[in-house]
């Protein structure tokens, strides 16, 4: 990394952090470059490279400024309010006419649940699929199907050594993408019937695996700032008889709310009291904004409770289908049960992506890939702020690639959703995260994807709808 780059994701922390906030002056050229003891043309460098990237705004005449952007955080009261105990889900009709609305690609993709094909190296995953199909082995088509590629599953723990998670090798079971072994993990620790603790908002697949399992949710309330209400968590854990948990710890889909440090301590302390399993869907891990890589509860975990859950489909391989999960004492349930379904995942692409982590280049494509992310946040909060009714409250995540809004309550998100459709463009209205169709005005926005006219006109366009209400 060169020079100026390291000093602009000094500046970039202590705006994220807000020790810099919205209108503050950033150090001067002259006083930058005798406190932090680089050149001029460094400082310079650097402060181009966070105005590319949305963070800071010059003047004239009077240097540098944080850019003050309109969204507000989401008011505690409206998202952290109580949900029903229990609830029945059933959620998927309404789950697919939004997914429906995807496949125009004609259509703006602001409810998509990926980042655009643009932001991930394809052409180089193609050189590494064809190099690792002429090395393997033949009897490798056979053996790793049923305990992985030996080389992927590697590079795999090392990551999870650099994050500072020990793990055996046998702990990890490779999947068909994340969501198989989410499924894999639920079905392991759970029986039709039984209550499964989730986020609320939710990430809607999670409510369509329970549906499908027959299985109840015990929605827990998620603040944009803080995370999962932990002390709801503990009264439900108190009362009913909850089978397992199934969070995201960091960057959660869909208000990118993350638990700090001692939340997570705090979290795995309350679980491991009550003995109850915690499925942890980290598949955002590699896409936070900051210098620091947010460490997932497995990290502490030391009784083999945490079934920890990643995928490379939303940082580098999307439509490889290849993912992990480090099962902890359920490990060889989760690896019989795939053998009993799916049996593996494609064999050429869990090489092609071996073959990537070692020659590729992986933590070189993150970097570009945050900073993108990072850049096109910036351009879809500047611009709801232009485009939307003042009272719009937005979160401001600290990575991934959503925005969470929280609109009037006068606005209908679903008759929202519809509107925007008849004009190209989509979006995923608040019900689809909530067992209990709750967040009504509320709506998740994909900025993971080069902001474009086509993209500053949409959100005039939502801006007009909204005002319509």
């Amino acid at each position: 990394m060169k020079r100026y780059e390291q000093f602009a994701d000094q500046i970039a922390e202590l705006i994220r952090s807000g020790m810099l906030a919205p209108g503050d002056r950033v150090p001067s050229v002259r006083h930058a470059s005798r406190t932090y003891g680089v050149s001029p043309s460094t400082v310079f460098q650097a402060y181009y490279l966070l105005e590319d990237r949305g963070l800071i705004q010059a003047r004239a005449r009077s240097g540098y400024f944080v850019r003050t952007l309109a969204g507000q955080p989401l008011a505690e009261a409206e998202v952290g309010c109580a949900p029903p105990p229990t609830s029945e889900v059933d959620v998927s009709e309404l789950v697919f006419s939004v997914l429906g609305s995807l496949k125009d690609p004609h259509t703006v993709p602001f409810g998509s649940a990926f980042p655009s094909p643009q932001l991930f190296p394809l052409a180089r995953l193609a050189r590494s699929m064809n190099q690792a199909l002429r090395d393997l082995p033949a009897h490798a088509v056979i053996a790793d199907m049923t305990a992985g590629n030996p080389d992927l599953r590697r590079q795999i723990a090392l990551r999870y050594m650099v994050a500072g998670v020990r793990l055996p090798l046998e702990e990890l079971v490779i999947t068909n993408g994340a969501m198989e072994a989410l499924n894999l993990c639920l079905q392991t620790v759970t029986q039709p019937g039984d209550l499964v603790a989730i986020e609320a908002p939710a990430f809607y697949a999670t409510l369509q695996v329970l549906e499908r399992l027959k299985l109840k949710a015990v929605e827990i309330p998620v603040h944009p700032r803080s995370g999962i209400d932990l002390g709801m968590l503990a009264e439900r854990l108190d009362k009913l008889p909850i089978k397992a948990c199934w969070f995201m710890s960091s960057l959660q889909n869909p208000i990118g709310a993350s638990l700090n440090d001692a939340k997570k301590a705090e979290l795995y302390a309350l679980l491991k009291r009550h003995q109850v399993p915690l499925i942890e869907d980290d598949v955002y891990a590699e896409l936070y904004y900051g210098t620091q890589p947010p460490k997932p509860v497995k990290s502490l975990d030391d009784e083999g409770l945490v079934m920890h859950c990643g995928s490379f489909s939303k940082s580098l391989a999307p439509g490889y289908r290849v993912g992990w999960v480090a099962g902890g004492r359920y490990a060889e349930q989760i690896a019989r049960l795939k053998l009993m379904t799916t049996i593996s995942p494609s064999v050429p692409a869990q090489a092609a992506i071996a073959d990537y982590l070692q020659h590729g280049g992986y933590d070189r494509h993150l970097r570009k890939l945050r900073i993108a992310l990072e850049t096109q946040q910036a351009a879809m909060l500047a611009s709801a702020a232009r485009h939307f009714p003042s009272e719009t409250r937005v979160t401001r995540p600290a990575g991934g690639y959503f925005l969470w809004f929280e609109f009037p309550e006068r606005v209908d998100s679903l008759q929202l959703f519809q509107l925007a459709l008849a004009q190209g463009i989509s979006l995923a209205p608040g019900p689809i995260f909530s067992a209990t169709r709750a967040f009504q005005h509320c709506a998740r926005l994909n900025h993971g994807h080069p902001w474009t006219s086509q993209n500053e006109q949409a959100m005039q366009v939502l801006g007009r709808i909204l005002a319509s209400f």
